[in-house]
C-alpha cells in the first residue's frame, strides 16, 4: 500500500469516526430547530439548519398588513430562524467537530438573536 492510500485510509477513517460521534450526539439531544418571532409575536417560524420553514404560523393581524408587507415579515423571520437554527447545530456540536469546521460548514457560533432586539418566541431551553 503506498503513502498516498495510507492517507486516504486514515482520512476515511476520521470521516466515518466524525459522522459516528454526530449521529450520536444528535441521537442523545434531538433534532436541532431554530426559532423566531417578529416583534409583535404576528409571524412565527421554525426550521431545522439548512432547511426550509417546517412551521410558519401568521396571527390573525398578521393577515391584515397586506401581501408585500406580510411576505416581508416571513422572510425576515424566517431568516432570524435559520440563523438560530445555525447556532443551536455548533452549540450541539462543538463537542464532537471543531468549532471551526463547523463554522466553515454554515454553522456559526454564537446566539443570532443578540441582534434582535424582541428576542424569539420559546427563548428557554428546548
Amino acid at each position: 500500500m503506498s503513502e498516498l492510500d495510507d492517507d486516504i485510509r486514515r482520512a476515511g477513517e476520521r470521516v466515518a469516526d466524525t459522522e459516528r460521534r454526530v449521529s450520536e450526539q444528535i441521537a442523545r439531544t434531538g433534532p436541532v430547530l431554530g426559532r423566531a418571532s417578529s416583534p409583535d409575536g404576528a409571524v412565527s417560524v421554525v426550521t431545522a439548519p439548512g432547511a426550509a420553514p417546517q412551521r410558519v404560523l401568521l396571527s390573525r393581524e398578521a393577515l391584515s398588513r397586506g401581501p408585500d408587507a406580510l411576505a416581508a415579515e416571513i422572510v425576515r423571520v424566517a431568516g432570524l430562524a435559520a440563523r438560530d437554527a445555525s447556532a443551536r447545530m455548533h452549540r450541539s456540536l462543538e463537542r464532537v467537530v471543531d468549532p471551526e469546521h463547523l463554522a466553515r460548514l454554515g454553522f456559526p457560533p454564537g446566539d443570532p438573536r443578540d441582534d434582535e432586539p424582541h428576542g424569539s418566541f420559546l427563548r428557554g431551553p428546548r
